[in-house]
């Protein structure tokens, strides 16, 4: 029988990181960002990053979190989130600050060989718990358009459209994105 459960990031979670972030994205993004752009991301380049987020994370309040499926004798690091304080990322463009309390997800990924499981729901309501222990009273996370997948797991979880938008520029192709938002209380 397999189990799931979800604990804080550690710095040698950096490459597994990597690798889901980078299969994940070149299939769920695969039609929505230049194909050659998606190519061209490294796992080594992606793992230096988490690297520093786990490690140097700026504030007690950013965090790496990571889903694991586990049975009798091993475990698997199948997907993650990263959050903390809204910053200037979280905004539309020429939006002012979002109000104080409030998180921001900069990605929630489970990697689509270990999705339907519940992971991404673990690694949802641990974050909650993170955030609330914050003090944080509201979330927020941009999705792609394109992004149904995201888009209905979010909403499932009372999570709504807030109007804002932006158009990230990835290459002179603009890929439009949605914010949804949810309250904490």
């Amino acid at each position: 029988m397999a189990l799931g459960f979800v604990r804080p990031a550690r710095p040698e979670d950096a490459d597994e990181i990597a690798r889901i972030q980078l299969a994940t994205w070149r299939t769920a993004y695969r039609g929505m960002v230049p194909a050659h752009v998606l190519a061209e991301l490294t796992e080594a380049d992606l793992a230096a990053g988490w690297t520093e987020a786990i490690t140097a994370a700026p504030t007690p309040q950013h965090r790496v979190l990571v889903a694991m499926e586990q049975n009798e004798t091993a475990s698997w690091l199948v997907g993650f989130t990263a959050s903390g304080p809204a910053d200037e990322q979280a905004l539309a463009p020429e939006e002012p600050p979002l109000a104080e309390g409030v998180a921001a997800v900069t990605e929630l990924l489970v990697e689509p060989r270990w999705g339907r499981r519940g992971h991404g729901s673990r690694l949802l309501a641990a974050s909650v718990d993170t955030w609330r222990t914050d003090g944080f009273s509201a979330a927020v996370a941009w999705a792609y358009d394109g992004d149904q997948a995201t888009r209905k797991f979010l909403g499932g979880a009372g999570w709504e459209p807030d109007g804002a938008a932006r158009a990230l520029d990835v290459e002179d192709m603009l890929v439009p994105q949605l914010r949804l938002h949810v309250a904490l209380g």
